[in-house]
């Protein structure tokens, strides 16, 4: 009976702290695996936008141009001082989005935002693009969508709707674009909902833009994005 006992014990003493660690290593892995799951789970419709400006600073924008771009107040504020053009373009590319932002004209420059836009190296030539107008001048087609290939204007809201911008106040500006088909809103209102025969998806930045001659003082805020693209 020593003898046996003997023999027991160790594999006793030995069998709890292995299969204690063997326990807590298969509960580890559980958790790691729910934990994995949870955070490459698609997030649902609505709940998939980001934020690209984060009310403090231009992380994530790179300035294009001598304009001047800076952060007040938690907007974006640019200002024209040359005669030329100037862009404020996400680091990041896009292809197919929705976008979000309010904007407020505080002159009487042009504005805009570009969508799969680049740029000739070390200039402010537009090599590619597509912008969506600002313009809080009645009548110059705010919401409307002008091709930088040549084609200039290609998509303009009714006319009873030039009159839905509203200056030295804040608009909200709603815009999809979805393979060739492209959607704005402003203030509430549809303004174009435009299929472009003619169209090239390129991947590309977004871009804040102020208009040439001098005039732009834009203020931007809340842009919030839900990237749609599919690499």
């Amino acid at each position: 009976m020593h003898k046996t006992d003997s023999l027991r014990r160790p594999r006793l003493a030995c069998s709890c702290p292995i299969w204690r660690r063997a326990f807590a290593a298969f509960a580890l892995l559980v958790a790691s695996s729910m934990l994995f799951a949870q955070g490459n789970k698609p997030k649902l419709p609505g709940e998939d936008w980001e934020s690209l400006f984060n009310g403090k600073d231009l992380t994530g924008w790179n300035k294009v141009g001598d304009e001047i771009w800076d952060v007040e107040d938690g907007t974006i504020h640019g200002r024209a001082i040359t005669k030329r053009y100037g862009y404020l373009q996400t680091v990041k590319k896009y292809v197919d989005f929705q976008l979000s932002l309010r904007f407020k004209c505080e002159g009487d420059g042009n504005s805009g935002v570009f969508m799969h836009t680049d740029f000739k190296p070390g200039t402010v030539d537009v090599s590619q693009g597509i912008q969506f107008e600002i313009d809080c001048r009645i009548g110059q087609h705010t919401a409307g969508i002008y091709a930088e290939d040549g084609r200039n204007w290609i998509a303009w809201p009714a006319p009873e709707n030039e009159t839905v911008v509203r200056s030295e106040e804040w608009n909200e500006y709603l815009i999809k674009v979805e393979g060739n088909h492209m959607i704005t809103r402003l203030n509430g209102v549809l303004m174009v909902d435009f299929t472009d025969p003619k169209a090239k998806m390129n991947d590309g930045t977004i871009a804040l833009q102020l208009h040439s001659g001098g005039k732009g003082n834009m203020r931007f805020k809340d842009i919030m994005i839900r990237d749609l693209t599919k690499r």
